[in-house]
């Protein structure tokens, strides 16, 4: 099969591991950052891409952590933000003004501030700050791309400063999965498991439902990467919450959503008991009116290497969809006119 793939995207994939391990190397005994007695709160800033760094954070570490965490998408610095509160600033090209925005309003409230930044604007805030300025790659074109170089920083910064215990046994556990997945998948090519559920899913929307905080933010990743890469629709929704709202909007139309839909369930060791008969049961339901209930199980040890087993999984089933569909993953130009739009230009 001839690939079209003008930005190397599925090269970016299968060199994951490796970004992870540079990211993390470059990451550690950074000068100027807070004693652990003084954070209240972590606050992490970020859009698209970038912002899935917050979403990592969240689902691993935030649980196993003493102070509360929060993640903002968007240009409001919540009003809480002061002294006591440790700020990650992460925005792939350093220019992303939602980012920029918030952050500028976070170290005027005196937070203390860590940027994760390929440079742009944010750096340069960083600097005048006294910030730590994490660098991300500039050879990687899209900020999707990143991930790694942008998730796995805030987990080291946690960790050195005593908030997130035993992260290096979790990371280190992360990129051996990471390798482990990678070899799998970059060896097979078109025929690798990642490939089949791109053609399982073919011309159809993907439903992606996932279930606690690892599998929810798989599942929003997953949405993206084929929105971005597929430049196709995606939606995705989370375990147990749909059992209360979306479960009830199969009563229709089956006819219509057994044409366009195919559901996606991405599991997990980690998931509650519950949670895991709740996907039994509403794959029943689902069987009945979707094209088709496609099961991925996460492998690895512990959740990061989980939640990064599903995220290379769904990275490689977009870009196999945009392969099938002949369709060029890098390029978002849409993306690139709205923010011109946006700046007036």
């Amino acid at each position: 099969m001839t690939v079209l793939d003008s930005l190397g995207m599925f090269d970016l994939a299968e060199g994951l591991p490796e970004q992870v391990e540079a990211a993390v190397a470059g990451a550690r005994g950074l000068e100027g950052l807070p004693n652990r007695e003084d954070v209240e709160a972590v606050v992490v800033l970020g859009m698209g891409g970038s912002g899935m760094a917050g979403d990592v954070l969240t689902a691993v570490a935030a649980p196993q952590m003493p102070v509360p965490v929060m993640v903002v998408k968007g240009y409001e610095c919540p009003a809480f933000v002061g002294d006591g509160t440790l700020v990650f600033a992460v925005s792939a090209s350093g220019d992303t003004e939602e980012t920029i925005q918030a952050a500028s309003d976070a170290a005027v409230s005196g937070a203390r501030m860590v940027v994760v930044a390929g440079g742009g604007e944010l750096a340069r805030l960083g600097d005048s700050w006294g910030a730590p300025v994490i660098p991300v790659p500039a050879d990687i074109p899209q900020p999707r791309a990143a991930l790694g170089a942008m998730a796995f920083p805030p987990l080291v910064v946690l960790e050195d400063i005593g908030l997130f215990r035993g992260g290096s046994y979790w990371i280190d556990a992360a990129i051996d999965q990471l390798k482990r997945r990678r070899d799998a998948l970059a060896t097979a090519g078109d025929t690798s498991a990642a490939a089949d559920v791109a053609r399982r899913i073919g011309r159809t929307i993907p439903l992606i439902h996932g279930g606690g905080a690892v599998g929810s933010a798989a599942a929003a990743r997953w949405k993206t990467q084929v929105n971005e890469n597929a430049k196709a629709p995606a939606f995705w929704s989370s375990q147990p919450e749909l059992c209360h709202n979306e479960v009830c909007g199969w009563g229709q139309h089956g006819d219509v959503t057994r044409q366009v839909l195919t559901a996606v369930a991405l599991r997990h060791d980690g998931e509650h008991p519950q949670v895991g008969r709740r996907f039994d049961l509403v794959g029943e339901i689902l069987r009945e009116v979707v094209a088709d209930v496609v099961e991925i199980r996460a492998e690895g040890d512990g959740d990061l290497a989980q939640l990064f087993d599903l995220v290379l999984f769904g990275d490689y089933v977009s870009l196999w969809m945009a392969a099938e569909a002949g369709i060029d993953p890098g390029p978002v130009p849409v993306l690139a006119d709205l923010k011109a739009q946006l700046a007036g230009s």
